[in-house]
C-alpha cells in the first residue's frame, strides 16, 4: 500500500497525533509519502525524528497512491483536492483542527481508526464538484477551476452590492442584487451557504445550491437544482471588478467577464468509517442532539 501525506501548516499540540500516525504506518510496513511542503514544516517545528530524514517526498501524485492522507481541518481537505484532482485516490480526512466537518477522523482515534482503514474497513462517500468557465479571454483560469465545496461571486473593493443575473439552462432565473452569490455543492452546504441560510444538502443528493448573500431582493431565496444544471452568470458593479472564490483558490476578474458553472467532469472520493455518517456528523458537529429533551437518544 501507497499512501501520501499532506498538511497546510503545523497546528499546536498535534505533534503527538503526527508522531502516532507515523509510528503505526511505519510498524504497519506501509509505504508512505510526505508532500514536500509538509515535510518541509515537519522538519521546521522539529515534529518528526532523525529516523524520517531520508523519508521520500512527492510535488505532485500518480495513480500509483493507494489513499491520500489530509492532516488538519476542512480547509485542508479542500486543500487536498488540488492534488488528487482526476485520479481517483481516496482521501481520509484527520482533523487535528477545530470543526473539521469533513475531516471525520477525530486525531484521539488515530490508532483504531487506522487500524479499520489498513484492514480496508470502511466505506467511500462520492462527492461531485463544480467547475467555472469563464469568457474573458485574457484572463486564464489555472488548471484549478473546480470546487470542492462552493463557487462565491462577491464584490470587490466597494461596500456597495453587486447585481448578479442568472439563468438556468439558458432560462433567465433573476438579477441578485446581494453582497454575493453561493453556489454550492452538496458537499459545501454545511459551509458558507449554510451561515447564509442555505438549506443543508445530504452528500448523496445530486443537487447544486444556490444561496444569496445579504440579499435585498426581499423575495430571493436560496434554490436547489439539480446538478446537470448549467448556470450563467453575469455581474454588475460599480467597480471595474469582482471576485471569484473556488473554495481557497482567490480570482479577480472584470466584471464584463461571463461566468460559466456546471458539474465537473470528475469526482472526489472521502474516506468514511463504517460506523460513521452524514446523520451522526450533523447531531456531533453542529450539536442537533444537543436539546436535553432528546436524552433518550
Amino acid at each position: 500500500m501507497k499512501i501520501g501525506i499532506y498538511g497546510q501548516f503545523y497546528h499546536a499540540n498535534s505533534e503527538v497525533h503526527i508522531q502516532e500516525l507515523l509510528s503505526l504506518l511505519k510498524e504497519a510496513q506501509v509505504n508512505f509519502i510526505l508532500e514536500e511542503g509538509f515535510s518541509k514544516i515537519m522538519k521546521d517545528n522539529k515534529i518528526i525524528g532523525p529516523q524520517y530524514t531520508d523519508l521520500p517526498t512527492f510535488k505532485t501524485l500518480d495513480s500509483s497512491f493507494d489513499l491520500f492522507f489530509s492532516i488538519g481541518g476542512d480547509g485542508t481537505i479542500l486543500k487536498s483536492v488540488n492534488f488528487v484532482k482526476n485520479l481517483n485516490i481516496p482521501i481520509v480526512g484527520i482533523n487535528t483542527g477545530r470543526l473539521g466537518f469533513l475531516s471525520t477522523i477525530q486525531k484521539e482515534e488515530i490508532k483504531r481508526s487506522l487500524t479499520a482503514i489498513l484492514n480496508k474497513d470502511y466505506v467511500i462517500s462520492t462527492r461531485s464538484l463544480l467547475a467555472l468557465e469563464i469568457s474573458d479571454e485574457k484572463h486564464k483560469l489555472s488548471s484549478s477551476n473546480f470546487a470542492l465545496n462552493d463557487i462565491v461571486i462577491n464584490r470587490k473593493n466597494s461596500t456597495s452590492m453587486i447585481t448578479v443575473e442568472t439563468w438556468l439552462n439558458d432560462q433567465y432565473l433573476t438579477a441578485y442584487w446581494a453582497d454575493g452569490l453561493i453556489i454550492t455543492t452538496a458537499t459545501g452546504s454545511t459551509g458558507y451557504s449554510m451561515s447564509c441560510g442555505g438549506p443543508i444538502i445530504a452528500p448523496q443528493t445530486d443537487a447544486m445550491g444556490l444561496t444569496p448573500i445579504a440579499p435585498h431582493n426581499l423575495n430571493a431565496r436560496p434554490l436547489i437544482v439539480p446538478s446537470s444544471t448549467v448556470l450563467t452568470l453575469k455581474v454588475d458593479t460599480r467597480e471595474d471588478e469582482f471576485l471569484v472564490a473556488m473554495d481557497s483558490n482567490l480570482v479577480s476578474l472584470k466584471k464584463e467577464t461571463q461566468l460559466t458553472i456546471k458539474k465537473a467532469p470528475f469526482t472526489i472520493d472521502l474516506v468514511t468509517l463504517n460506523d460513521d455518517s452524514f446523520v451522526r456528523t450533523l447531531r456531533q458537529k453542529l450539536l442537533w442532539g444537543e436539546d436535553k429533551r432528546n436524552s433518550k437518544h
